[in-house]
């Protein structure tokens, strides 16, 4: 600990600070354009200057070490002044554009300047120009609002791993910039929006939209991937307008996906706002009491084993759990939610969960990818694994294709036969595992969603515990999902009962006659072809693949309608709250799940949301604790047995669009037009 004097109070604090961060830890503000805790130091702004006692001038807080015995004073005349000028030379060149900045209410150099400057400049000189750049349909510039703290360059540089923003020219003519015009390429471009202390980058998609004091702010969690980032989702009536990270430092600390934040706008697009019935091959609108009946008739005399239901990948938990109820009252053993095909062993938890924790990975000291490319399924995570990159002495290989990463892999191999020779020691790196104080593995859909996938789930376990990688106080068997709604719905038992069948199994039964009713709840990433002339109920909130081959429709609410449960792919229960209230007639789903039971004759015993809840935490593990991870016992899961030679791959080929809500997202076509225009201007490919 170092003892130093702020503003005339000796505080003890940790060696190897800075003058701010041991001013901050004292509950003393500073000033700061440049700084950011998450980011290398720059010291290019020179806001944080406070006084130093025997120092001849103000030095810069954020770049200055602590030292035993220094005296600091955070609120003198000559850091008072120094403020001052720092303030109006940040004014020289900036446009008082305020009223008409879209950054308006949410600046910090507009509240700086009321908290810290002089509130007069004596500049009369001409303000610059900077023309605007082209970063793409993300992010909006205004160049000439640039203060040039860096933190968007430093940012992409250190976080995001995607080099291509940087300074360019010298002095008065310096600019940020690309170094090639072209849009940036990272899925994480969009927290230099959030980072931007000044209007220079803003939000394309939601510009001249509103301003801040008109919108809703509801705490939530992202579900376009299965990591579950803490969001804010702003809303304004019945839009959501925008959608921004909120601080988790177990998840997603403050970032968030270009998804997760610009993927808002399909949420108005291609909606279901009433129930819908096939009649002569055409959906035409019905009523819900019209809707239930036409399914009551269906189902009427059906036996159980001629009924199933297949989960989707943004489903809440909270009705994935009445629907087994339901099934289970029908006598239907057949009902699923690997819409893929994953062979995930149910039997065993911590056999398909993300054991070491997101925040865990920092704590890791070796690292194998199995087919996954977390750079697409998980852009955040992803950031996490460079994070611990970075700091060194983490070495990271991988067996299957892994895109283009943002940190050092090196690819052993393409396939099972790659991780056979892991397995019988023949590779190197299977001495790195082993010699390692904290191994982990990541294995992806890539592996599991495959038709040998439960025999690469059982030889990945057996390197896992070949490698130490399990043992006291440390599990680094990781599954990566890339479904949100998976893992809650593997808790919840939406898996088959003996004798039940799969997903595959269920389309075969489609097909051939077997299986005569159909509910995809959100399942819209299956063959609907394959569902041959089985009457077809569909629950969701968009016309997506699932409505289009349904004959009734029951519509839902989207993730930002409702408050539901979300479990991620680390086995954390989240919740998810309502933003906006879903369009027209559409309801929360396990309302509907509810309303459907009873018009079946098999009521089910939940008369409100908090009812589901307590039958969801009787179950017990994630539903009993919200919020935490609750550690998985260790066991068998996964067959032995022979895989075949076919290359991993990730399934995620186009990131923009995985799920119905993105692919009526016109943002994330534009993004795929602008990444097709810049890799054709370029000659590069990504």
């Amino acid at each position: 600990m170092v003892k130093l004097t702020i503003d005339g109070e000796v505080y003890d604090v940790p060696a190897g600070l800075t003058v701010l961060q041991a001013s901050e830890i004292a509950g003393k503000e500073i000033p700061r354009f440049c700084y950011h805790e998450r980011l290398a130091i720059a010291g290019n702004c020179r806001m944080c200057l406070v006084e130093v006692e025997k120092s001849p001038k103000p030095v810069a807080s954020c770049a200055w070490p602590i030292a035993e015995g220094m005296v600091v004073k955070t609120q003198s005349e000559m850091t008072k002044r120094a403020r001052h000028g720092v303030m109006e030379f940040l004014l020289i060149n900036h446009p008082l554009d305020c009223p008409i900045c879209d950054q308006g209410g949410e600046c910090d150099l507009q509240d700086q300047a009321m908290a810290y400057g002089m509130g007069a400049s004596r500049f009369e000189e001409l303000k610059r120009a900077v023309p605007e750049k082209d970063f793409g349909p993300l992010v909006k510039t205004f160049m000439t609002r640039c203060i040039h703290c860096t933190r968007c360059v430093r940012f992409l540089d250190d976080v995001a791993g995607v080099e291509e923003l940087g300074a360019v020219n010298r002095g008065e003519k310096t600019e940020i910039a690309t170094y090639v015009e072209r849009s940036l390429s990272s899925e994480l471009s969009g927290n230099i929006v959030d980072l931007c202390p000044v209007g220079a980058l803003t939000s394309k998609p939601y510009a001249f939209a509103a301003r801040p004091w008109e919108l809703t702010k509801t705490e939530s969690v992202d579900v376009l991937d299965a990591v579950g980032a803490a969001i804010r989702v702003d809303a304004r009536g019945p839009q959501v307008l925008r959608v921004l990270p909120r601080l988790n430092e177990d998840v997603n600390e403050e970032w968030i996906s270009d998804k997760t934040r610009f993927a808002c706008d399909g949420l108005l697009r291609q909606r279901l706002d009433v129930p819908m019935v096939r009649d002569d091959g055409r959906l035409r609108p019905a009523s819900w009491v019209e809707a239930f009946g036409r399914i009551a008739d269906r189902l009427k005399g059906a036996p159980g084993e001629r009924i199933a239901a297949l989960a989707g990948d943004l489903v809440d938990a909270e009705s994935t759990y009445l629907l087994r109820r339901l099934l289970d009252a029908l006598g239907s053993p057949h009902r699923d939610c690997r819409q893929d095909g994953a062979a995930l062993d149910p039997s065993c938890r911590a056999g398909y969960v993300f054991n070491t924790t997101i925040a865990g990975i920092e704590a890791a000291d070796a690292c194998l990818l199995i087919g996954t490319d977390p750079r697409r399924e998980a852009p955040v995570l992803n950031a996490r694994l460079r994070k611990r990159w970075l700091a060194g002495r983490f070495p990271v290989v991988a067996v299957g294709d892994v895109g283009t990463p943002t940190l050092a892999v090196e690819t052993l191999g393409a396939g099972p036969r790659t991780l056979q020779d892991l397995l019988d020691g023949k590779l190197p790196f299977a001495r790195v595992l082993k010699d390692a104080k904290a191994p982990m593995m990541i294995l992806g859909m890539g592996a599991l969603a495959r038709p040998d996938g439960a025999h690469v789930l059982h030889a990945a376990r057996t390197l896992a515990e070949a490698a130490g990688m399990v043992r006291e106080g440390w599990n680094g068997f990781n599954v990566l999902h890339t479904a949100a709604g998976r893992v809650g719905a593997l808790d919840a038992g939406f898996v088959p009962d003996a004798g039940g069948r799969d997903t595959m199994g269920i389309l075969q039964g489609a097909g051939d006659g077997s299986i005569a009713v159909v509910i995809l709840h959100g399942a819209d990433e299956i063959d609907t072809r394959r569902l041959g002339s089985a009457f077809v109920v569909y629950i969701g909130h968009h016309g997506d693949r699932g409505a289009h081959r349904a004959d009734v429709i029951l519509p839902g609410a989207a993730y930002t309608e409702k408050d539901a449960i979300y479990v991620n792919t680390e086995g954390r229960a989240q919740i998810g709250r309502r933003a906006a209230f879903p369009p027209g007639e559409a309801r929360a789903d396990w309302a509907i799940v509810r309303a459907l039971s009873e018009a079946l004759g098999h009521t089910l015993p939940f008369d409100d949301l908090a009812a589901v809840r307590r039958g969801l935490a009787g179950l017990g593990g994630a539903f009993a604790a919200i919020g935490t991870v609750v550690p998985a016992a260790w066991g068998a899961f996964g067959r032995a047995g022979a895989m075949a030679e076919a290359s991993f791959v990730s399934p995620i080929a186009e990131f923009y669009m995985t799920d119905p809500i993105s692919r009526a997202s016109p943002t994330m076509a534009q993004c795929i037009a602008a990444r097709a225009g810049s890799a054709k201007a370029t000659g590069t490919h990504g």
